[in-house]
């Protein structure tokens, strides 16, 4: 037993890097349904209101469960969490892959979602356990790239599987990659390096953890008496919202009606959106660190991501380069979410880590559980009757409509943010 050296970071990294490919397959699972619209709404027979709730399902239970996973990450640790989460996440998409009718479909959404919920907290926590707290912000941001990719195996690869096998092939192949993936955390994810022979980094968190609210309530009112932690519950929200919104369920059709592109040049550029994000959000964490503040590099992103929703949307004569110059830009920039992570856990006390990690991406994903079923809701609401081959069609109209409700909240989470009080990258006492 070496108990007096700290753990290298090639040890930290695979510790991680196993609990980042479940939140990997989460992602996949996130946004799968994007390049599926028109089997899902053949084989169900649901117009796009009852496919916004199908896509939905998986916010509805992430939301809720995002509060518990917090005081769960704080009381049973990362392995145990993460554990539990891939195997209940395994059986939701089996119950998925299989369902006979929506509503075993909407179940097994329902599943995935309330279980991958643990992912992303459960990440955090084993960040701060495993690294130096200067890597911290950066390591979130490094989190959000492994999601992505699994976004981008969403597009462009899963819509070309299909082309050669079912929906429902691909997603019972996802599900047993999920067991697999279960069974690696429980034999090599260990919650303290000391559970590996190694010296504990005595991070604020790791030697506050006893001091965890026992009970979920008290948790969540006192985090909330910091009025950051409730100001970072609405505005990633505003922001994670469009890009999940667009490239999670509703971009693809929009692209191949509006734009002209083929279905899998359409997930393409849905990809490239996510691609973007995923490379803005380590950059956005590594350059905050460096500069030692949260509120302005925020701004300037948030700031940026608006502009480039408006031309997506408003824009309609566009080419091909310029359309995907824009969504790179729109993307990388909406990759300053990632700070929300950093500061709202200085803005409270270090034992309310996992806590406060709950409650801002219960806030995170409120934005797509509230738009993706809201901007089907309003497609259907401005249909005009036109249906090719089973499958409705919507018109340019009704997505600008729909979408605009996204580019609203993203510009109250503009406003909002400078309401924040600045942590000059510092935890609180």
């Amino acid at each position: 037993m070496h108990l007096d050296n700290s753990p290298p970071l090639r040890v930290a990294w695979f510790v991680w890097g196993l609990g980042a490919l479940f939140y990997l397959m989460g992602f996949f699972q996130r946004v799968a349904p994007a390049v599926m619209t028109e089997e899902l709404m053949g084989e169900f027979n649901i117009s796009a209101t009852a496919l916004g709730n199908l896509s939905a399902f998986y916010f509805y239970s992430y939301v809720a469960m995002q509060i518990p996973t917090g005081i769960l990450a704080d009381t049973w640790g990362p392995r145990r969490l993460l554990t539990m989460g891939s195997l209940v996440a395994g059986i939701g998409t089996l119950l998925f892959a299989l369902a006979p009718q929506i509503i075993w479909a909407n179940m097994g959404r329902f599943l995935i979602g309330g279980s991958v919920a643990v992912a992303f907290v459960g990440l955090l926590k084993v960040s701060n356990n495993w690294f130096p707290p200067r890597y911290y912000a950066m390591v979130s941001g490094v989190a959000l790239f492994f999601g992505v990719i699994g976004a981008v195996f969403a597009g462009t690869p899963l819509r070309l599987l299909m082309n050669h096998y079912t929906w429902r092939s691909v997603i019972l192949i996802s599900a047993l990659l999920t067991f697999v993936i279960g069974a690696g955390i429980w034999f090599f994810v260990r919650d303290y390096p000391h559970e590996k022979g190694y010296t504990d980094l005595g991070n604020p968190v790791t030697t506050a953890d006893q001091n965890a609210p026992q009970s979920i309530l008290q948790g969540v009112i006192e985090v909330l008496t910091y009025p950051n932690t409730w100001l970072m519950c609405v505005i990633p929200g505003g922001l994670v919202g469009c890009v999940l919104t667009f490239s999670g369920l509703w971009g693809v059709p929009f692209l191949t009606t509006h734009h002209g592109l083929s279905p899998p040049m359409a997930a393409a550029m849905t990809s490239t959106l996510l691609v973007a994000w995923a490379v803005g959000g380590p950059i956005f964490g590594w350059f905050s660190d460096r500069w030692g503040k949260r509120k302005p590099l925020y701004l300037i992103g948030s700031a940026v991501s608006i502009a480039g929703w408006g031309a997506i949307v408003f824009i309609t004569h566009i080419s091909v380069y310029g359309l995907v110059g824009v969504l790179l830009l729109t993307g990388f920039s909406s990759g300053c979410i990632i700070i929300s992570f950093a500061f709202a856990k200085e803005s409270v006390p270090a034992y309310l880590s996992g806590t406060v990690s709950g409650v801002v991406n219960m806030g995170v994903m409120t934005g797509p559980m509230l738009l993706q079923p809201a901007v089907g809701w309003i497609l259907d609401l401005k249909w005009q009757g036109e249906v090719i081959k089973g499958i409705r069609l919507y018109t340019l109209d009704a997505y600008q409509t729909g979408f605009s409700l996204m580019i609203v909240w993203a510009v109250l989470s503009f406003l909002l943010l400078f309401f924040t009080r600045e942590t000059y990258c510092r935890q609180i006492v």
